[in-house]
């Protein structure tokens, strides 16, 4: 476990200097920090005994993020791509280890209330594209609007591990709804990509704690009527 907390607290370290950089308007700080962070958080959920397609989803959003970087439209299409199959890779780890019919605290969910989650994530979706689609560049239009699709499925899908995977996944809906605000000229916070950087760090490690919690549960050995492990044979 050692070699996990020492690549957690570099990923933190370079988070918290990736973020100063984007704060103090650093664009080299920001370009030398930006491509250790994935990485590093990736290492650390491997050390950690995460299944394989959970730093395969890390690692694409490092190649999401390196492309991100280049403000070129092919660019722009090939990192949103990445990020895609990031999220193909999460739903695939939600539907392993999740769990729609528990709500966070662990108390049964009723299906209304899954509904009425559904709902509200595919209002959201329908607002979001509503506003951006007329300032969206017209080859970008149906490539953002099947993206954002996938990503509110990933979002929705994210709460059935729990409160914390959950708020990771909204915390990447509003991520990449900051970063599609730029591309369709929409008015955007000050050093927009400070709080596109920040909410995109928690979620990525809101999700992977998420993963990991989820995935040492079901591997847990079941406790017998005595309350205790079956002993190892």
């Amino acid at each position: 476990m050692r070699p996990a907390r020492v690549l957690l607290a570099a990923f933190a370290l370079t988070a918290a200097v990736d973020l100063i950089a984007l704060a103090a308007g650093s664009d080299t700080g920001h370009a030398l920090a930006k491509p250790l962070l994935m990485p590093l958080l990736a290492a650390h959920a491997h050390f950690h005994g995460a299944p394989r397609l959970l730093p395969a989803a890390l690692l694409l959003g490092w190649a999401g993020d390196v492309l991100l970087l280049s403000d070129a439209d092919p660019a722009f299409l090939a990192g949103m791509a990445s990020f895609a199959a990031g999220h193909v890779c999460y739903l695939a780890l939600f539907r392993r280890y999740g769990n729609e019919d528990r709500a966070p605290n662990g108390l049964p969910r009723a299906r209304p209330a899954r509904i009425m989650l559904a709902g509200a994530y595919a209002l959201a979706l329908a607002g979001t594209l509503a506003v951006l689609w007329p300032g969206l560049p017209a080859e970008l239009r149906v490539p953002v609007a099947g993206y954002s699709l996938l990503l509110t499925a990933m979002a929705y899908r994210a709460t059935a591990l729990g409160f914390l995977a959950g708020v990771g996944g909204a915390l990447f809906l509003v991520s990449d709804t900051l970063i599609a605000t730029g591309v369709a000229d929409l008015p955007r916070l000050p050093r927009p990509d400070f709080w596109i950087m920040l909410t995109y760090l928690a979620a990525q490690w809101l999700l992977t704690k998420g993963v990991l919690a989820a995935a040492r549960t079901a591997t847990r050995p079941p406790v017998t009527s005595s309350g205790s492990a079956p002993a190892a044979r």
